[in-house]
């Protein structure tokens, strides 16, 4: 979710965004736990909690986008996602059973970061279109039922099909070519000299936040379940 030469050149806004993310996300997934594994009245499919999910997936995924420009290695990284998201399959399997992550946003960030290079030689009305036609597809592809789960990473689902965790490809590249777009618009001549803006950002902890947000991806949901059983063992 970070990418590998932030550490070289700081961008504040970037951090900030990556941060809120991590808070939101966090803030989702306790309200989940708390009401699947604690029995707490709370709805988390309520229209708040589930705009605090969508937003913190769609700003991962749009930074996840912006951030492959600075990347010297992004199709490297790629594999390196989406083996963590392989390994996610595996323990949801283990634990969830029919509501494992066949594809979650971690398979999703893994897959275009693995694009990018390609996506980043198409010129910018190739991207708004891309865009635009990969949220049509996704919500048409919503409408449609399959007899196969092959086509899952394209948001083509199965009859009964469930997750705990879905994010194809259709609609959610749509965030990815914005990012893209943004990088472009905005930083792509700011690395030629000629910065369209500047954000210096001096907090350590934001900045902490940004750099280890994968890491915090990957523990932050053991770490809260531990903290629930604890809990409701001295209750």
């Amino acid at each position: 979710m970070n990418i590998d030469r932030q550490a070289e050149q700081r961008h504040g806004e970037i951090d900030v965004l990556r941060a809120v993310a991590i808070v939101l996300m966090v803030l989702f997934h306790l309200v989940y736990d708390l009401k699947e594994f604690a029995g707490v009245d709370i709805d988390y499919q309520a229209p708040f909690w589930f705009f605090i999910g969508k937003a913190s997936a769609l700003t991962f995924i749009f930074i996840s986008g912006l951030s492959s420009g600075f990347s010297r290695f992004p199709v490297k990284r790629g594999f390196k996602v989406l083996l963590y998201g392989m390994g996610i399959t595996v323990v949801t399997y283990i634990v969830m059973k029919e509501e494992y992550v066949r594809f979650g946003i971690l398979h999703f960030l893994g897959v275009s970061m693995i694009l990018s290079p390609i996506f980043f030689r198409l010129p910018k009305w190739t991207l708004w279109s891309l865009a635009g036609s990969s949220v049509l597809l996704g919500f048409w592809f919503k409408e449609l039922v399959l007899k196969t789960s092959l086509l899952l990473p394209f948001g083509l689902m199965y009859e009964g099909f469930q997750s705990i965790d879905y994010y194809p490809l259709f609609p959610y590249l749509g965030a990815t070519f914005m990012g893209i777009l943004a990088y472009k618009q905005f930083y792509a001549q700011r690395l030629k000299g000629k910065a369209r803006f500047s954000f210096q950002l001096n907090s350590k902890v934001i900045q902490w936040v940004s750099r280890k947000s994968l890491g915090i991806y990957l523990v932050h949901q053991p770490i809260l379940l531990l903290i629930i059983l604890i809990v409701n063992r001295k209750l």
